[in-house]
Formats: structure tokens, C-alpha cells, sequence
């Protein structure tokens, strides 16, 4: 009797022990309150992760744990995400807190002058600000390449390679300074790295022709580069000079008008430079030349100096005189030289890559150029380069072409479908997210509605993924692939279309990354993917070289060229946008 009614009550504390509500800690953890307007809720506790959602001021929800500045919280049922605790307010057994303050917020400050702050993440959008040495941010957002800043004139986007996180000193060792880049360059044939700056160094790499590189000393005819993380050397003979915040641009057919009352004229682009004379408000000046927004003018006859550029209105001349030797090269075989400036017009003749022809003038973004047998022809500004005193095709602006527009980006495979693997282990479907976040950033800066048809490493069916093209009226679908063939010497970037009404977006979007990545062109032809097959919107396929070529893959793994393959597609999709 005893045992059996022992027996019993065990069954019973099991019964309520399952059944009766427990006190299972979420509740013990509190909640979270949204205390600004808009937060973005991440799938991981750091800006570099992915958006899962967005939530509004005002709303709360149960908090999961606690990781730094980031809170796990409870979305829905079975769906958890990460926001930041800075911006929202905390309850934990009846106690609100305000979340960790400014102070706990990711910073950074500026390690170079006159660093330009953009609308977005890009050299192809505006200028809206710069930041000088040393001057403190906060992070807002974030990508491999780009961050995002909170400062004194508001939000922009500055180069990643600029900014010293966590608030470091101003003081900055010499073994830091080593690890700052000096200059940055372009590989202008396949190029051995070696470990030393001697043809006896031992070989640890090649670069692939094209190759954007990052330089960080030189040594006799040596460039000391970073190379798999660790220090290595190239050849100067083979890298062409030049870095976006550091180089010196002439600006040709440009008037600036003075907006400040008094301004100096110094012998240097630079604050620290002699003051030699001064300029007054409402005077205008030929810009000669152009450093970290300096302008170099003739200030008085015969006497030349520089002068801040932020105090200066520009305007193109009512003449635009080009340079007697003014020319266009072409960068790829088979470019198209057209009768007028337009993709639509009959093609006059094609030229191969290293042809070059004098420029006559200059139509919107395209090169009126002079043919060998005289005649007069057009060549897209995106598909060569210029000589150093022909002038350059504006490529800004692009944001009001891409602003309202909704654009479906697809980062191939996924999940258990890895994609190609790249000679030296990379996976197809990692680098095609790369692509996909970086574009992303671009889309949504210049104003576009931008979905991804995965954020994350997830399977998808190729019918939902087009799918998604419909549901969102996409007004382009951009499909990212890497190829991989048996033959490891095949190399270079391919675009697909299946509907001719799908040709046009191809080829503005291909010419445009293919000019900018400078890899090997494989044009633009049909293809029977599912993708655009199946696609009754706008779209494209995009191979953005081949990861089985083991010196390709070098670069396409390269944030370097993942910057300029985002670029380049986003540049493709204004001028489709804007020629449509």
C-alpha cells in the first residue's frame, strides 16, 4: 500500500512538474523597448551581419540573452534576432534602463586629411562632407569594404582603409603606420609575389592582369603589398600608380566661383602649406588641377597656387577645349565604335584592347572620336580609359536614374548546393553573397528597393527565386554566379539573357562590370537558365570569372574586386535605367 501510494505521488510531481508554468528565464531576462524611429534587427550580434527585419520605436519584445552591445531577441515564434543596445530601452525586474549610451557605440576616427564622406558606399557617389585626422565618428553601419558614419553634417559613407576603429590614440606607432597603405595601384600583366624584393625572393603567388592592389612601401623598384595577410613584393614595372584620395586630377573646361569672403592661396594643397596670396567671394578661376579637393589656380597672372576646394563653386565652361592630344584607349577586343552616342545606333567598326583615337568632343558619356579614315564615331565613356589630359566622363548622378526602382538580386546557390569550387577551396556560394551584400549597400544608398533572394547561407529553389521577381514587380533581376571549368586556363566574365527583351539590361550591365573589373571579356550571349528563362521581368546572368583558374580566383576573392564588380553592375543599372 505504502509503495504503491508512493508510487503515485512521484507520477504526480512528474504530471505538474511538466504541465504547471515554470519560471523558464526569458521572463527573468527582461524586455527590450525600441527607442528610435527605425532599427534594423540583425542575424547576429554585429553591424556586419545580415538585416532579418525591421522594427519600429515603440515596439517590445522578450529579450534571449546578452552578447556586448547586442541583445538577442524574441521576433516571432522560432524566429530570434539581434539589435544593438544603444538603441533601445531595457526591463529587467521592473527596472527600465536606457540602453549602453554613445559611448559604447562602434567608433572610429579619420587617419588621413581630408577624407571624403559620400552618400553612399562608393567613389561613384557624391561627396556630401570630409573628415580631417584624427577626427572622431560613430559606426552605423558597415561592409567589408565601406562604413557608415554618424557626423557633425550628418550620415555618409567613407573607405573602410580610412578609418582606425575602438577609438585609437592619435599617436600612432611606427609599426601602425607600417600597416597603413600609401598608395594604391593597378597589376598591368599576370605578376609573380614573392616573399622578398629580389628576383631570388621565392615566388608565394601570382596577381591576374587588372588586380587592384593596396601599396604599403616601396624599395628600389619594389612594391610591398599584403598578400594572404602577411607582407609581400611585386614589381613596380608592372603596376600602374594611382589612388583615389590621394591622386591629382585635372579638371578641364571647369570654372570655380569663390563662396568665402576672403581665401587664402597657398604654395601646396594643404593647410600646412604657405599662404601666398588670397582670393575674394564672387571671383572665378580656371581649376588647373585637383588634389584631396584642393584647386590649383591662377590666382594673379603668371603666379600659381592652390586654394580649398570646399570654397568653391563649379561649373563647366561655356567651351570645353580639349587638349590636342586628348585620347581614348580601348580596354577590351571587339568594343563596339557607333555612328551616334547611343547602344541602339549602327556599329561603324570594332576595335581591340590598346587601340587608341583622338577624342573630338565629349556627349554626355560618350567619346565623339576620330577614325583612321577620318570619319567621326562614338565609344561608351565606360569601356575605355582617357590620356592624362583627355577629359573624364562624369559618372556621378547615377542615384536619381536607380532612386523608386526595385531591384531583385540573386546570389547564386546556397545551402547544400555549394556551387563551383574555386582551385583553392573557395565556394561559389560564399563569394556570390559577397557580391550580393556590397551591391546591395549601392542599391539601397542611391534610393532603390532592394531585395535579396537569400541573406544568408540557405537553399533555395530556382522557381521561387524567380518567383520573387514577380511578386516584387522587379524592374531588374541580377542572378550572381562564379564559373568553373575542367580546363583551369579558361578565365574571364560571361553575361546570359534568354528573352530578347532581356538583351539590353544584359549588355548595360555587363559592359559596365566588365570595364570596371577589367577581367577577360566573354561577351554577352544567350543562355537556358532557369533564372531568366523562367523570368518575365528584366534579367540578367552574370559569371563573374572563373574560380577554377587559380590565379582568377586570387582576384575575384579580393575585395578589390568585389568593390569594383558591385560598381560595376551598379553603374550598368543606372545607364539602363537612365537610356531606357
Amino acid at each position: 500500500m505504502i509503495k504503491r501510494f508512493i508510487l503515485l505521488l512521484v507520477c504526480f510531481t512528474v504530471v505538474f512538474g511538466v504541465f504547471l508554468p515554470q519560471d523558464i528565464g526569458l521572463a527573468a531576462n527582461g524586455t527590450v523597448t525600441i527607442a528610435e524611429n527605425t532599427v534594423n534587427v540583425r542575424n547576429g550580434p554585429s553591424l556586419s551581419y545580415q538585416l532579418v527585419k525591421q522594427v519600429k520605436k515603440g515596439e517590445k519584445f522578450t529579450i534571449i540573452k546578452e552578447q556586448g552591445d547586442w541583445i538577442q531577441i524574441q521576433l516571432f515564434a522560432a524566429k530570434t534576432g539581434w539589435v544593438a543596445n544603444w538603441v533601445v530601452t531595457k526591463t529587467t525586474n521592473g527596472t527600465t534602463t536606457t540602453g549602453s549610451g554613445s559611448s559604447n557605440k562602434k567608433s572610429a576616427e579619420a587617419n588621413t586629411d581630408q577624407l571624403r564622406v559620400r552618400s553612399g558606399p562608393g567613389t561613384n557617389f557624391r561627396i556630401i562632407g570630409y573628415l580631417n585626422k584624427g577626427q572622431a565618428v560613430s559606426v552605423t553601419d558597415e561592409n567589408e569594404n565601406w562604413v557608415k558614419i554618424a557626423a557633425g553634417f550628418g550620415e555618409g559613407w567613407v573607405a573602410r582603409e580610412y578609418l582606425d576603429f575602438n577609438n585609437k590614440s592619435t599617436t600612432t606607432s611606427k609599426e601602425e603606420n607600417n600597416n597603413k597603405s600609401i598608395d594604391t595601384g593597378i597589376v598591368t600583366d599576370t605578376l609573380n609575389v614573392r616573399n622578398e624584393p629580389s628576383t631570388t625572393g621565392s615566388i608565394i603567388g601570382k596577381l591576374a592582369k587588372g588586380t587592384s592592389i593596396s601599396i604599403y612601401s616601396k624599395k628600389n623598384n619594389w612594391i610591398e603589398i599584403k598578400y594572404s595577410n602577411q607582407s609581400a613584393w611585386i614589381s613596380a614595372d608592372y603596376v600602374q600608380m594611382g589612388t583615389e584620395n590621394q591622386q591629382t586630377n585635372p579638371v578641364n573646361g571647369t570654372i570655380g566661383t569663390v563662396t568665402a569672403s576672403n581665401l587664402s592661396v597657398r604654395s601646396d594643397s594643404s593647410l600646412n602649406s604657405a599662404i601666398i596670396g588670397s582670393i575674394t567671394k564672387g571671383q572665378k578661376f580656371t581649376i588647373l588641377d585637383e588634389k584631396n579637393n584642393w584647386f590649383k589656380i591662377e590666382y594673379t597672372p603668371g603666379n600659381f597656387g592652390w586654394a580649398a576646394g570646399w570654397y568653391f563653386n563649379k561649373d563647366k565652361a561655356t567651351t570645353t577645349e580639349l587638349a590636342k592630344d586628348s585620347k581614348v584607349t580601348i580596354l577590351h577586343n571587339g568594343t563596339n565604335i557607333r555612328k551616334d552616342p547611343t547602344v541602339q545606333s549602327n556599329v561603324l567598326l570594332r576595335a581591340n584592347e590598346g587601340e587608341s583615337f583622338p577624342i573630338s568632343s565629349v556627349k554626355n558619356d560618350w567619346y565623339e572620336i576620330t577614325l583612321p579614315n577620318g570619319l567621326k564615331g562614338f565609344i561608351a565613356g565606360w569601356l575605355v580609359t582617357t590620356n592624362g589630359t583627355g577629359p573624364g566622363i562624369n559618372k556621378q548622378g547615377a542615384e536619381a536614374y536607380l532612386r523608386s526602382k526595385t531591384i531583385v538580386i540573386d546570389p547564386g546557390h546556397g545551402g547544400i548546393d555549394n556551387g563551383a569550387t574555386g582551385a583553392g577551396g573557395t565556394l561559389e556560394k560564399e563569394l556570390t553573397l559577397r557580391t550580393a551584400y556590397l551591391l546591395s549597400d549601392k542599391l539601397k544608398a542611391a534610393g532603390a528597393n532592394v531585395f535579396l533572394t537569400r541573406s544568408s547561407d540557405s537553399f533555395l529553389p530556382l522557381p521561387s527565386r524567380v518567383r520573387l521577381a514577380s511578386v516584387h514587380r522587379s524592374d531588374a533581376f541580377i542572378s550572381l554566379h562564379y564559373d568553373s571549368n575542367l580546363n583551369r586556363s579558361v578565365r574571364g566574365m560571361t553575361g546570359f539573357y534568354y528573352h530578347s527583351y532581356q538583351k539590353k539590361l544584359a549588355e548595360y550591365v555587363y559592359n559596365s562590370t566588365n570595364a570596371q573589373t577589367r577581367l577577360k571579356s566573354r561577351g554577352v550571349r544567350t543562355g537556358d537558365f532557369h533564372v531568366v528563362r523562367e523570368n518575365q521581368r528584366q534579367a540578367v546572368l552574370m559569371e563573374l570569372g572563373y574560380l577554377s583558374n587559380s590565379a582568377e580566383e586570387m582576384t575575384l576573392t579580393s575585395g578589390q574586386f568585389q568593390e569594383n564588380a558591385a560598381t560595376g553592375i551598379y553603374n550598368g543599372l543606372a545607364r539602363y535605367f537612365k537610356d531606357k
